[in-house]
């Protein structure tokens, strides 16, 4: 099986930090998930910053949002693009504390999932406009907007990716 370089966009936390203009700190983790067997249970294993990755392997990709100011910071945008040659699998166990909202569109627009998108069907000979869910696997962007920071607070925010 054909190995890929693993350069996905560490610029990502440089596209949030763009779309904030608040004084926080961004720092993305990209780990490879792996499942071992410890004491014969399933385990899940991190690997961070992986150089290789295969076709098919899931990666966790975790940003840690740092207020670095001294006052509360509130209504904070947060957004990650999908990288390329990915697809959104879900959200990060554990880090599901906020709604998300999602993209299709390269991030021009977001809403809660599911999302909805229209198609042109034919049916008996005839097309009509259909509205059909929105696979996770289509979704581009991933946006969280943060009510509240505390000053000096963090907090992480994450999805699940698989290289395709």
């Amino acid at each position: 099986m054909k190995r890929l370089k693993f350069i996905l966009m560490i610029s990502a936390a440089g596209v949030a930090a763009a779309q904030t203009a608040t004084p926080v700190s961004l720092n993305l983790v990209m780990s490879l998930v792996n499942t071992v067997k410890v004491n014969g249970k399933d385990t899940e294993q991190l690997t961070p910053s992986p150089k290789n990755v295969l076709p098919g392997s899931v990666i966790s990709q975790v940003v840690t949002v740092r207020n670095t100011s001294g006052k509360t910071v509130r209504q904070l945008p947060v957004t990650l693009p999908v990288p390329k040659n990915t697809q959104y699998l879900a959200t990060e166990k554990g880090l599901d504390t906020l709604q998300a909202q999602y993209s299709i569109d390269g991030g021009k627009t977001f809403a809660a999932a599911p999302l909805k998108k229209k198609v042109t069907v034919t049916e008996n000979g005839r097309s009509v406009v259909k509205e059909v869910d929105v696979k996770p696997s289509e979704y581009t962007t991933v946006r969280w907007i943060i009510p509240e920071l505390g000053a000096n607070d963090t907090l992480k925010l994450g999805y699940r990716i698989q290289v395709k």
